[in-house]
């Protein structure tokens, strides 16, 4: 039976564990002037600057199958959030995600794909009705990158982000409301794959999940890889005592991260540390016991945070740094990010290069079993 290092050095085409980070929909939806993407040569170049090998973005599979040269617009996830755009949004895709690719290609970047499935006007997500449609919107998004000659450039294919939540997946969740180990969810997900597959049998694909990982004997046997993603938040009662809530459209869960975010993870440090840690081992042996690789895009401290009045950086750095180093000693991640903080927007994370470069040297240097 091959070893997971093996396994992983196979499936990503890889000689060491790589660094990734996560651009979303920001890659095309920021690039008004200091949003952060407008020049994507300075923004990769200031990535790999900071030791990355890899970006995680939106191909946005559901508009590219309906119409790739369509100008779509696009309404906001949220306003509370750097992530992508607080408003009201146009972008057409065909010519941007090729320049994108090929500006990837150009820094050495390879690009894992994964969709949010942002709503249009339209709702175009919603005319997905079966798992088959999943995939064939994902196949014929490759078609597009295979025409352009990158698709040797592509490390994996995450189906959905965090599947089956609702804000991500509402074409599913229309069905059920369970958890990504419901019946229904394993079903969907196999035959999502197994289309995909098909045609695709060269690209490594799975589904990203957010806690809770309830059950380390799950069936993932159908996925390539696992992708979790961790934080301290989920693994903890953190959010409740500070009263944030994730609000999209309402800023008083910030104003309370702001005024006891970071006081109340200071009195606590060593618990919500340990909860943190407690969590990546968990995740760790989820892996060892399918002997699965992990790839982590988003972690590791907390879920939401930006720039702003009493949001310090100092704290999140150190949980993250915290993340970086327990989840390289565990030999079972194949790929990590940083943090889920790690783009130009985020100016307070962006700026601490030598932060970056001691991360990624950890990822880099760290060993698979």
């Amino acid at each position: 039976m091959q070893s997971m290092k093996e396994k992983a050095m196979e499936l990503f085409k890889i000689d060491r564990p790589f660094a990734i980070t996560m651009w979303e929909f920001s890659w095309i939806e920021r690039r008004w002037p200091g949003a952060g993407y407008e020049d994507w040569d300075q923004a990769l170049t200031e990535l790999t600057d900071r030791g990355y090998d890899a970006v995680r973005i939106d191909a946005f599979p559901h508009l590219m199958a309906w119409d790739a040269h369509r100008e779509w617009t696009l309404k906001p996830v949220w306003n509370t959030q750097d992530w992508g755009s607080r408003s009201v949004n146009k972008i057409t895709l065909h010519d941007d995600f090729r320049g994108f690719l090929a500006a990837c290609r150009r820094h050495n970047v390879r690009v894992a794909l994964s969709t949010w499935f942002r709503e249009d006007l339209d709702n175009t997500c919603m005319s997905i009705l079966t798992a088959q449609d999943h995939a064939r919107i994902w196949i014929k998004t490759l078609d597009y990158i295979r025409a352009w000659g990158e698709l040797d450039n592509i490390l994996y294919v995450d189906l959905c982000n965090e599947f089956p939540l609702s804000c991500w997946a509402p074409f599913f969740t229309r069905y059920e409301r369970g958890g990504h180990d419901s019946p229904l969810c394993v079903r969907w997900m196999k035959e999502a794959i197994a289309e995909f597959k098909s045609a695709y049998p060269q690209i490594p694909v799975t589904f990203s999940f957010t806690a809770p990982f309830r059950d380390l004997d799950e069936d993932v046997s159908f996925l390539d890889f696992i992708e979790p993603h961790v934080w301290m938040t989920n693994s903890s009662e953190f959010y409740d005592k500070v009263h944030y809530d994730f609000a999209r459209f309402d800023d008083t869960g910030y104003n309370n991260l702001a005024l006891n975010g970071e006081r109340i993870y200071r009195e606590s440090k060593a618990h919500y540390d340990q909860c943190l840690i407690d969590e990546i081992e968990r995740v760790a042996e989820w892996s060892r016991r399918n002997n699965k690789p992990l790839v982590t895009t988003e972690c590791w401290a907390i879920v939401d945070y930006k720039d702003g009045p009493l949001l310090h950086w100092d704290w999140i750095l150190d949980l993250n740094r915290l993340g970086v180093t327990t989840a390289a000693k565990t030999g079972c991640w194949a790929g990590m990010a940083t943090s889920n903080f790690c783009g130009p927007q985020f100016v307070g994370m962006w700026r601490e290069h030598t932060w970056h470069r001691e991360m990624t040297e950890i990822i880099h240097n760290s060993r698979m079993r």
